[in-house]
């Protein structure tokens, strides 16, 4: 698929907008007020790409991240998920900003022993041990494991809660063991070794190829100068005025973060549409709670009731950034269809005002450097509708989902660009994204106007007349123009860099977890 001419000057008018909501909760990281009181269903990440891994070009990769902020020492319960949720990734694959395909993971804890858990006899008592483990684990049967996590995949078409369900299986069944979370050296020897052996091949209802599933904690692989950011921006966020290093971030080498991820033939999810797939992910629990005064391992509350979404995640940094204070607990339990009620946030952001008055001197500018393009159509475009011609769909709703143009080939590891489609890698953020795409960087340069600018995109994108490397290369694409934008074409970071030569080349991606203590 390629932009055409016309596509590229198309402009979305003022009625299209209206219909269209903010973006998501991705990169979230206690975004919002609620979800505060909820970190086991506490998205913080989501990626969609097609799968980069050698011999693998056949394939989409799908990362939901859950619990973020997870400490390496974090002991002695670690990192276990709500057996009480259920966590799930949406795929709409025409447009119509409605769930076409649902994978639904279900999980359970249990104690070992049948459920009584490991005991020592202490004097002429049996009493049970207060640890996840007794010992090293290696994988092994014989391991003294005291809590055992497990999963269910579910593969649902159409309705997340009525469509048709049907379970996705494994070389051992329906039924999937989740790794323990990497406490230390001590107890893992070979950490690596052992979660790779999670890993399964899986049969997925209605695809003729197998796919791969794993979920278990991962490193941290978002980048982000977090501490200064929040602090009022307490930094002049310019390439040259803060030095990019690794010493700037505070989640890469320094937190863990539990991933589901799944790897899925690109033929079992584009359906009927124009080969655009639109995905996020939720977790919902259910409406009733009540506490129990006694409460036992297997519960401490009761549940009851119909499922309600606690969390939504797709494109990266909006609800922390760009929603509203009163309105971000609204977002997450909002379904895309029902986008327009957060329409003006995008439309009409604050964060650019908001650098306007921070950096306005900073940067050596008279007047406001804010973008004046109001409605904002290309941060519409970016987030929301996707390209024409690119990653917009068969179907354009307005609405909040990361689009991905699966006819688009992965680009290599070694090739890749952290900064994506305007660096020319069109297999990049905004066209879904990989786990080393820096959206930080790139959401401060498109937020501040960057797609006002031309852009170096012509030859790539089929625009008429346009040689790779010339002049002709570089293109408006007509959503605003250059003097709506005074600062969109300044080098806006962040200073935590990333790439994808910081992570895996193999499913699932991310990197094996930081451990709690080393030898």
């Amino acid at each position: 698929m390629q932009f055409t001419n016309k596509a590229v000057r198309f402009a979305m008018t003022v009625s299209a907008a209206a219909l269209i909501a903010s973006s998501a909760t991705a990169s979230s990281h206690r975004e919002a007020p609620g979800i505060t009181e909820q970190p086991k269903v506490d998205a913080s990440d989501f990626y969609m790409f097609k799968s980069y891994e050698p011999g693998r070009g056949k394939f989409i990769t799908f990362i939901a991240n859950y619990i973020p902020l997870q400490a390496p020492y974090g002991g002695p319960n670690y990192f276990t998920m709500d057996p009480d949720a259920i966590y799930e990734i949406h795929i709409d694959n025409d447009g119509d900003a409605v769930e076409d395909i649902t994978f639904q993971f279900d999980f359970a804890n249990e104690l070992a022993n049948d459920g009584a858990g490991i005991a020592l006899q202490i004097g002429d008592a049996t009493v049970a041990i207060p640890l996840r483990t007794a010992g090293q684990i290696t994988g092994a049967a014989s391991d003294s494991l005291n809590e055992i996590e497990s999963y269910t995949l579910t593969h649902i078409t159409g309705d997340r809660r009525s469509g048709t369900r049907s379970a996705v299986t494994g070389p051992n069944g329906a039924k999937f063991a989740k790794p323990l979370d990497n406490i230390g050296e001590k107890t893992f020897p070979d950490y690596r070794t052992y979660a790779d052996s999670f890993i399964n091949e899986v049969t997925i209802p209605g695809c003729s190829t197998p796919g791969k599933v794993f979920v278990g904690q991962r490193a941290e692989a978002f980048a982000v100068n977090l501490g200064q950011v929040f602090d009022l921006v307490n930094l002049v966020p310019l390439e040259g005025s803060i030095e990019n290093t690794r010493e700037n971030d505070d989640l890469v080498g320094r937190f863990n973060v539990t991933s589901l991820a799944i790897e899925v033939p690109t033929e079992c999810v584009v359906g009927t549409g124009n080969g655009v797939i639109g995905a996020w992910t939720t977790a919902s629990l259910p409406q009733g709670n009540v506490e129990d005064p006694s409460p036992t391992y297997a519960a401490t509350s009761q549940y009851g009731g119909a499922f309600v979404q606690q969390s939504r995640l797709s494109n990266p940094l909006v609800n922390e950034l760009v929603i509203g204070l009163p309105d971000k607990d609204l977002f997450n339990a909002a379904e895309p269809t029902q986008d327009s009620a957060l329409a003006v946030y995008v439309t009409n952001p604050t964060l650019p005002a908001l650098v306007d008055i921070l950096f306005r001197d900073a940067l050596g500018a008279p007047d406001n450097i804010a973008p004046s393009n109001f409605p904002r159509n290309d941060l519409v475009a970016a987030f929301l509708t996707g390209f024409p011609g690119f990653n917009q769909q068969s179907i354009v709703t307005g609405s909040e989902m990361m689009r991905l143009n699966t006819a688009v080939p992965a680009t290599f590891r070694g090739g890749q660009s952290p900064f994506g489609v305007v660096a020319e890698d069109l297999a990049g953020f905004p066209n879904g994204r990989r786990p080393g795409d820096d959206v930080v960087d790139i959401a401060l340069r498109v937020v501040m106007g960057a797609l006002c600018h031309n852009v170096p995109l012509g030859a790539e994108l089929g625009v008429e007349g346009a040689v790779e490397d010339t002049d002709s290369d570089n293109i408006n694409l007509g959503y605003c123009n250059p003097e709506d934008a005074p600062v969109g074409n300044a080098p806006f970071i962040d200073g935590a860099p990333i790439s994808a030569r910081d992570m895996q080349n193999v499913f699932p991606y991310l990197n094996t977890p930081l451990p709690g203590a080393v030898n």
